[in-house]
């Protein structure tokens, strides 16, 4: 596969910075981010077939990306591995008491699937939200931190997504929030437009894993859903959505997001009007029975796309 070292995937940025040299990258290894000359807006693709399996090998002639329905020159192709900034944050909320151990052992799945260029911070939301502390790559540590994270009453979703996104925002590079819960948001001051409003402006992709699942409210069995916004904020995003009826599936779907942040294909355009708006965002493949998942939107707007002298 040819790759190009992407660039300066700046954090709260619609468009990036990307060197116009092409560098040798081994399998399984992560390319380091640094300055380069052209600006463009990054289109970060995961591509699956007919079966939703991932889709590797892929070249440059594979995607066609389309700026408000008009077809674009992809000036970017890299298919090599990028590092990534996670947020990981998972729902301790009462009526997930049975399912806490099942849970943490699906974090630690993706956790241990951390490259050592990625970083991450590990947190929880019931009427209260926690986050773990510094981003770092040491595994153990965020692993041992799950354990320190604490359950309650009720369940502020949107307002701990927002808390995650607020951490994220000096990273570089991919922004990631993968946020776990088995039912609606009660408490939040903010609501799921709020959040996609910022997660649009801060350019970060959204994973949610949502359980179906029952319990005791103390006077009945209660069955719980996830809340419906959180397939639109993943769509939008480009992230991932996944709403599960099983424990057991737990760990294999946190797992398969590890798999698809270390299998996305990074294209880039330069866009051809910087008016200050929203702009949609589509990618097309050529070959039949596959499927592009990305971001719906970005942001046309000069102040966003730095010096470029």
């Amino acid at each position: 596969m040819r790759s190009f070292t992407l660039v300066a995937l700046v954090s709260a940025l619609a468009a990036v910075q990307i060197p116009a040299r092409v560098s040798a990258q081994q399998p399984g290894t992560q390319t380091p981010i640094f300055r380069g000359a052209a600006r463009i807006v990054p289109v970060i693709t995961t591509v699956t077939d007919a079966d939703g399996r991932l889709v590797p090998g892929l070249e440059k002639e594979d995607f066609s990306i389309f700026d408000n329905g008009k077809i674009q020159e992809t000036t970017v192709f890299q298919s090599s591995v990028e590092p990534f900034t996670v947020v990981v944050m998972l729902d301790k909320s009462g009526s997930m008491t049975a399912n806490l151990d099942r849970l943490n052992l699906a974090a630690e799945q993706f956790l241990l699937r951390l490259l050592p260029l990625d970083k991450g911070q590990v947190g929880a939301f019931s009427d209260k939200i926690q986050l773990s502390g510094e981003f770092t790559s040491n595994r153990d540590s965020l692993i041992s931190a799950l354990k320190e994270l604490q359950f309650g009453n009720p369940t502020r979703l949107y307002d701990a997504i927002n808390e995650s996104m607020a951490a994220l925002r000096k990273a570089e590079g991919r922004k990631v929030v993968l946020i776990f819960t088995d039912g609606d948001d009660t408490s939040s001051r903010l609501g799921m437009g709020d959040v996609l409003e910022r997660a649009k402006q801060e350019d970060v992709m959204v994973y949610a894993v949502g359980l179906q699942s029952e319990y005791f409210n103390g006077q009945s069995q209660v069955r719980s859903r996830p809340d419906r916004g959180l397939k639109r904020l993943a769509d939008e995003t480009g992230g991932g959505y996944f709403e599960l009826t099983k424990t057991a599936d737990l760990a294999p779907t946190f797992t398969r997001v590890a798999q698809e942040l270390h299998s996305q294909y990074i294209l880039g355009f330069t866009p051809a009007t910087l008016d200050g708006k929203e702009h949609k965002l589509q990618v097309k493949m050529r070959g039949a029975g596959m499927t592009a998942r990305t971001r719906r939107s970005y942001i046309a707007d000069a102040d966003r796309l730095g010096d470029t002298r």
